[in-house]
This record gives structure tokens, C-alpha cells and sequence, in this order.
């Protein structure tokens, strides 16, 4: 059962999946479209889940689920990955490489390589207060607080000089 994405608490499970580049507004409006139904008919073993998404600065899906409501299955999590590879061929978009780092340089978003992004921390483009986009979240709270977030607090700090 879909409910506002501001609605869930922050306990709730997120998965981040970011395309490649960024989303037209037609496709922001299909992908939002499709996923309003995918998550209104969401189900565990039968029993409905309180679930949401959001899309963030055109380039990222977060879907979200109430887990104190119901807990999600591996099979509801197949689905929720089924659902998003089906967006990627009807958009001719990348949503799934986690090879792929994003990170901003002022206010634009720039998506890489994994390779790519530590040259460029060796080369001090990337420094610690560079703001990355922690996709390794896991909660509705981590992804409120440490999701968009300086590069020395995230996993990302690993790359840098």
C-alpha cells in the first residue's frame, strides 16, 4: 500500500538506486507512474506492505518500506528489482552499477566511474568536504542524515588523500 514518502517512519528499509544521468521530467512522470502501482499492489506472502519512493535531484529512486508494519521477503525484494530493471530497458538507463560513484562540484551532479573517482581523490579534485552520495544506506534515518554527506564521513573516505 503506497503512503506519502515523508509519512514513513525513520525506521523504515531504503534501497537507493541512481541512474546514470539524469531524468527527463516525461520520465520522472513515468517512472513515478509505475511506481505508484508497483507499491499499491506490493505484497509479502499475500499481506500488503507500507511502502514509498521519492526522486531525488532527477537521478535518484529511493524506495522505501515500513518494516515494523511488515517485513519485506526476498521474494518482495526480487520484485522491487524486477520492477526497477524493467524501468531501466523502457528508459534506456543504467539503474543498477554500483560501480558508479556520485558526488557534487558545487551545485552540479556529477556521476563516475569507481576508478574514475579515485583518480580523482588522488588528485585532490575530490577532497573531504567534497558532498557524496552514500547509496550503501539502509534506513529512512541514515538515508535523512547520511546519505548526502561530506566524503570523510562515508565509506567514500577511504579513496582520499
Amino acid at each position: 500500500m503506497y503512503v506519502n514518502f515523508h509519512e514513513l517512519p525513520t525506521t523504515s528499509r531504503v534501497w537507493v538506486y541512481q541512474a546514470d544521468r539524469e531524468l527527463s521530467q516525461g520520465e520522472i512522470e513515468q517512472i513515478s507512474k509505475k511506481l505508484k502501482h508497483f507499491v499499491n499492489h506490493w505484497k509479502r506472502h499475500g499481506e500488503d506492505l507500507k511502502a514509498s519512493f521519492v526522486i531525488k535531484y532527477n537521478q535518484f529512486i529511493i524506495l522505501a518500506v515500513d518494516e515494523d508494519y511488515n517485513d519485506v521477503s526476498g521474494c518482495s525484494i526480487d520484485d522491487s528489482v524486477r520492477i526497477i530493471k524493467e524501468l531501466q530497458q523502457e528508459l534506456a538507463v543504467d539503474l543498477l552499477n554500483k560501480m558508479k560513484v556520485t558526488f557534487k562540484d558545487g551545485t552540479n551532479i556529477n556521476t563516475v566511474s569507481l576508478q574514475d573517482f579515485k583518480k580523482y581523490a588522488q588528485q585532490e579534485k575530490i577532497k573531504s568536504d567534497t558532498v557524496v552520495f552514500n547509496n550503501m544506506i539502509q534506513s529512512k534515518a541514515d538515508f535523512e542524515t547520511a546519505w548526502e554527506v561530506e566524503a570523510r564521513k562515508s565509506w567514500h573516505a577511504k579513496f582520499l588523500v
